[in-house]
């Protein structure tokens, strides 16, 4: 469902850096995070999105979440934006 979701989404922004800075900037409605993914890269935009009370999705795979975004290789996080 939610690799669905993000391919069905108008705008994404792939990676956790740039994730954040829409987090910060009051663009995101939902974060979508990897279960795959090095914890240490996804845990502080996991702690950003629960500090501003954005929902966070797991799902299970880099390469599946990569795919849904459009691109030829894993992701580790996506933003879904407003």
């Amino acid at each position: 469902m939610s690799y669905e979701k993000v391919s069905q989404a108008y705008h994404v922004i792939v990676g956790t850096k740039q994730a954040i800075k829409a987090l910060k900037n009051s663009e995101v409605k939902e974060v979508v995070v990897a279960e795959d993914a090095d914890q240490r890269v996804i845990v502080k935009l996991i702690q950003t999105a629960e500090e501003l009370r954005i929902p966070v999705t797991r799902v299970d795979s880099m390469k599946k979440l990569g795919k849904a975004c459009g691109i030829e290789v894993g992701a580790a996080a996506v933003a879904i934006t407003n």
